[in-house]
């Protein structure tokens, strides 16, 4: 697969676990049939309903930094395709991930049962408040951009989890990774990125 190579190892992807899981998962599957012939490119994609799966690079990187050796509970927000979803399955023990859209839940929901992804459990809800029922988690993923980091996601996190999440404008946002030791939260600031926003009520307004 020349693509894991010119896209992930030649930009500073190093784990090897995330290397495997991005080779295991068929990435085609998680996009319109349009755009199949585009579904391995250097480049998000739309998903329909104006949300996009990110390119592949990003979805490492932002895997990579959770650091997760296969034993965590893991809460992703914002499903979208569900591939994202399939990578963190390849890695942890649980994956529980939050979907606003029921339509985009419902089809994500199918679609990673159909591929055998049975440690994923995908819910419709306000993913910028987390899902308390799972806390604590040892890893949260968010794919979407935020103003800010939530504080009921740090505050899901468990002692010694960490959480990353884009931060910035609408238009551009750095990756921010938290860290929870005890009761403090150390934050770190990393590259830009552009996410779609992270739309309830600890994130965007709703569009009118």
């Amino acid at each position: 697969m020349a693509w894991i190579d010119e896209q992930l190892v030649a930009r500073g992807i190093r784990d090897a676990r995330v290397l495997d899981a991005m080779r295991r998962v068929p990435r085609h599957e998680f996009v319109q049939q349009d755009v199949q012939p585009l579904a391995y490119a250097d480049r998000a994609l739309p998903i329909g309903d104006g949300q996009t799966i990110s390119q592949p690079y990003m979805v490492a990187a932002m895997t990579e930094a959770l650091r997760l050796v296969g034993h965590e509970r893991v809460l992703e927000v914002g499903t979208g395709s569900g591939y994202q979803a399939a990578i963190l399955a390849e890695l942890a023990r649980e994956v529980v991930s939050i979907e606003r859209r029921p339509e985009l839940a419902e089809a994500a929901r199918e679609r990673l049962a159909l591929l055998g992804y049975s440690n994923v459990r995908v819910i419709v809800g306000d993913g910028s408040v987390g899902y308390p029922d799972g806390a604590p988690y040892e890893a949260i993923l968010v794919a979407a951009a935020s103003p800010r980091v939530p504080e009921s996601l740090k505050h899901q996190l468990a002692d010694g989890g960490r959480l990353v999440i884009p931060v910035g404008s609408p238009e551009e946002q750095r990756l921010t990774v938290v860290n929870r030791e005890g009761a403090s939260y150390l934050e770190s600031v990393h590259e830009g990125c552009v996410f779609v926003p992270l739309v309830g009520a600890e994130g965007w307004p709703e569009p009118s």
